[in-house]
């Protein structure tokens, strides 16, 4: 059975008197998360893969909210980071550095050695001059701080299987890679797959899971399969949808056949979390170009993922009383949805189909929850949002709205 998004198309997942309520007691526009919802994609996810080995670790890179990070650990996730601040963030959530897989590229020698001293012990790398560089690294730690045991892996870049790509290492260098390890007494004992960001086609992670397995085999000491990464999320409601129960039969079945048991980890972040939020924002002008309706909001595209990176269409909707059958007018126009900036390029829908909307309606961005914050910015000087968790009817203030005083925060006056 195919996931589909909770929330139909053109449909609020807030009535206008809890919008109202809530831009009344923490101002407009509004990060708000479902806690609810959250929970409910969680344990989906983590039901349909039976593989008894399976560690879940959400991507933070997604959304790095403290407050959120700990509803996955709650449910017995782990962290996946791409970066050190992903990990930072993650030990400050509570997660132990045990239970953070790192899958980055490009760190220098200082952020090598820092991730070291936090404990992370699991490393997916990039690049052999990336494995030279921890081999060296954790080598001249102190003993007192230095791990244990690493469990070291590589990121596959095989263009037939993860298309052109920067990321990873190509099979034919596996040998020296193996090689650098042994030379340090450390053991390559994992392969990272990544797809590619934002891939709703299941088929593009099963028809490969066979050539994924006799690459990683290829690895003297290989135990363990980190299997994306990647998982799309469908921001056009009808629109096609990854489907978890599919893939994980299918994982499962494969991994099953083999002679040796292997430690699966899998690492949803947008599917996980980008439907559980959406963005609140009210009219603060309307006009009208021949028959299409211009309307003005007071958030911007620098409250959303940049376009070019992960997609630029999100639903928008209006917020309507729960007590009305239909929007406030029953015609429909073409209507361009435009943020308070004067960047030409400020629009967060184009063409969307609303009704006539008015000084302070409340629209809701939908599906904000996976890269909405997280690469928000101060793009033309505009403080970032508030976010909020609602949960069980009850809502409270996850992180506070900035005021321009951040703008100032690390100039120095001459």
């Amino acid at each position: 059975m195919r996931f589909t998004p909770v929330i139909e198309p053109s449909c609020s997942p807030v009535s206008l008197e809890l919008a109202q309520e809530l831009l009344n007691g923490y101002g407009s526009p509004l990060y708000v998360y479902d806690g609810d919802r959250l929970r409910h994609t969680i344990q989906h996810i983590t039901q349909a893969i039976p593989y008894g080995q399976t560690q879940f670790r959400f991507a933070s890179v997604t959304n790095g909210n403290v407050s959120l990070l700990r509803i996955f650990r709650a449910a017995g996730w782990g962290l996946h980071a791409n970066t050190p601040g992903d990990i930072y963030l993650g030990l400050q959530a509570g997660f132990e550095p045990q239970q953070i897989v790192y899958s980055g590229s490009n760190l220098n020698r200082e952020e090598m050695e820092q991730v070291l001293t936090w404990g992370v012990v699991t490393l997916n790398l990039d690049s052999l001059s990336q494995l030279q560089l921890l081999c060296e690294r954790y080598q001249a730690l102190s003993p007192h701080i230095k791990p244990r045991e690493l469990h070291l892996g590589l990121r596959l870049n095989q263009p037939s299987l993860t298309g052109e790509s920067r990321i990873g290492v190509r099979p034919q260098d596996f040998g020296d890679a193996v090689a650098i390890a042994q030379a340090a007494q450390l053991k390559l004992r994992g392969l990272h797959f990544y797809r590619g960001t934002g891939t709703n086609a299941t088929q593009a992670f099963t028809q490969v899971i066979d050539a994924v397995l006799a690459i990683a085999q290829q690895l003297p000491d290989w135990d363990y399969l980190d299997f994306g990464g990647g998982f799309g999320y469908p921001y056009r409601h009808q629109g096609a949808a990854f489907d978890w129960d599919e893939f994980g039969r299918s994982l499962t079945a494969r991994l099953e056949q083999l002679d040796k048991p292997i430690q699966l980890v899998i690492e949803p972040g947008r599917a996980a979390i980008a439907g559980c939020a959406h963005l609140l924002t009210q009219v603060v002008s309307s006009k009208w170009q021949g028959n299409k309706q211009i309307i003005g909001v007071d958030t911007t595209v620098g409250n959303l993922s940049v376009p070019s990176v992960h997609g630029g269409y999100r639903e928008i909707v209006p917020v309507v009383s729960r007590s009305m059958a239909s929007p406030p007018s029953a015609s429909i126009h073409p209507t361009d949805i435009c943020g308070n900036t004067t960047y030409s390029r400020d629009y967060l829908g184009r063409n969307c189909q609303l009704p006539v909307l008015n000084l302070g309606d409340v629209l809701s961005i939908q599906d904000v929850g996976a890269y909405g914050y997280a690469m928000s910015s101060h793009f033309l000087h505009r403080p970032r949002p508030a976010e909020i968790l609602v949960e069980q009817g009850q809502h409270h203030l996850i992180r506070r709205r900035e005021d321009y005083s951040v703008l100032l925060n690390n100039q120095v006056f001459t």
